[in-house]
């Protein structure tokens, strides 16, 4: 490279967007996802090796999948190659295989070839650079923001492993921001920019674990910003707000409207206004609230206020915090709607939320044995002890019921469960009702 090749190189790396110009370099220097890359995992210790087999990076945008790429590129004694699957076409793909194949011939170096959105590949392209993969022609690095076992060739996945990285935790997008704002080398220090504690709050919130959206946000400030009378210029939470386009709203996660937002959120549903519920499973979204925790609320009230009056509550707050976490946001929003929906609609009953607590109670006042009948008979010498003797099997009489003690003794009137009249719950009373009264015809089935 001449002196005028250098030159350019550096201009248009300033040129560069911050997201770029912070990319790291080594893998010291990334960011988060410390379950794939921390210094006692797998692929930390096959890049610092250099002995990395084809893998394929999944997860949201934003999360470091080109990043990590581009660290392999740096440390890799193989040579990197990159294409764009939404771009390249099969001499594309030709062009790399037949420089890979003079690559290793001349020189005994092996071609590692990065496929950005590789699950835009069609089958056919897949299938193409299958024999190259599995020869090792090339080592593939594939990237991918879809679950890669649906979208991409079962037989290139039987021979890759599979890393899926996490949206970024709040406090790595914060120091990725603070890097940004004040590194004079890779970040924007020169421009003698600050950054409030409230905008970077809010930033590393409404950012979703997506470090580009975070940091395209700031570059945007600091270069829109006028400077202030004392010559900086100032990202506030207004800056920040305008620059990533989403309004502030007034919702700490540790403060008190967080608390209050969702308190309003659950007594909604408890008192079935669907309407208000939806608002604030909306609010919540809206400031970024993390949807594992709003799940794991609907889930509660589903089991708390709904209970038996619909079971299919709790069934459907279950499958929906699982398809949640699975899809993430945005999709995620209209999963978690349809759950709060149903559970705000559902007939209501504390019942099954009452029965445990007010066991709880006995347990705690009274000293109980379980009763001889109902102990454990299977082992030897039980029966010595009278244990399991008298016990009567309930699917040996009609309607699969007979009369007998369960509780212990101590507590043989107690009574827990209370059904209400809601719902399922009503047949579940009148059913308690009946059997509690004893049916008629208590003999054994023939």
């Amino acid at each position: 490279m001449n002196l005028f090749e250098y030159a350019r190189e550096k201009n248009m790396d300033k040129e560069a967007p911050l997201a770029s110009r912070l990319r790291p370099v080594t893998l010291d220097e990334v960011v988060g996802q410390q379950h794939i890359i921390g210094k006692d995992k797998l692929l930390y210790r096959a890049i610092k090796a250099d002995k990395l087999g084809s893998i394929i990076f999944y997860g949201p945008p934003g999360t470091g999948k080109t990043t990590l790429a581009k660290v392999i590129a740096n440390t890799t004694s193989a040579e990197f190659t990159q294409i764009n699957a939404t771009v390249a076409g099969k001499k594309d793909m030709e062009a790399v295989v037949q420089q890979a194949k003079e690559t290793l011939g001349m020189y005994q170096k092996k071609t590692i070839l990065f496929v950005d959105e590789i699950h835009r590949f069609n089958k056919g392209q897949q299938d193409y650079l299958l024999p190259f993969v599995e020869d090792g022609t090339v080592t593939l690095i594939g990237a991918t923001t879809e679950n890669p076992y649906f979208e991409v060739n079962g037989a290139l996945i039987s021979r890759s492993s599979i890393f899926e990285l996490q949206p970024l935790h709040k406090e790595d997008i914060k120091n990725l921001l603070r890097r940004a704002v004040y590194d004079t080398e890779k970040g924007m220090g020169s421009y003698q920019a600050v950054i409030d504690e409230e905008a970077l709050e809010f930033l590393a919130d409404i950012s979703g674990g997506d470090a580009r959206n975070a940091l395209n946000a700031v570059e945007l400030g600091i270069l829109t910003t006028e400077r202030s009378a004392d010559g900086q210029i100032h990202i506030t939470l207004d800056v920040a707000s305008e620059c990533i386009q989403k309004r502030v709203v007034r919702y700490d996660k540790t403060g008190d409207n967080h608390y209050d937002t969702i308190s309003a959120f659950i007594k909604s549903m408890r008192g079935s206004d669907a309407d208000a519920a939806v608002f604030y499973l909306a609010k919540m979204l809206y400031a970024g609230e993390d949807i594992k925790f709003i799940a794991r609320r609907i889930m509660i009230c589903a089991a708390e206020d709904v209970g038996n009056a619909d079971p299919m509550a709790l069934t459907v707050a279950v499958s929906a915090a699982q398809a949640a976490e699975r899809i993430g946001m945005p999709e995620a929003q209209i999963i978690l709607s349809q759950a709060v929906l149903y559970v705000a609609t559902a007939p209501k009953s504390n019942s099954a939320c009452n029965a445990i607590f007010n066991a709880m109670e006995y347990v705690k006042k009274y000293k109980t044995t379980v009763p001889v009948h109902l102990q454990d008979a299977h082992y030897k010498g039980a029966q010595k002890l009278g244990h399991g003797i008298g016990y009567k099997y309930a699917h040996d009489y009609p309607n699969h019921y007979v009369k007998q003690q369960y509780l212990p003794e101590e507590i043989r009137d107690a009574r827990f469960y209370e059904p209400g009249d809601n719902g399922h719950e009503r047949k579940i009373r009148e059913w308690m009702e009946y059997i509690r009264k004893g049916l008629p015809d208590e003999r054994k089935k023939e």
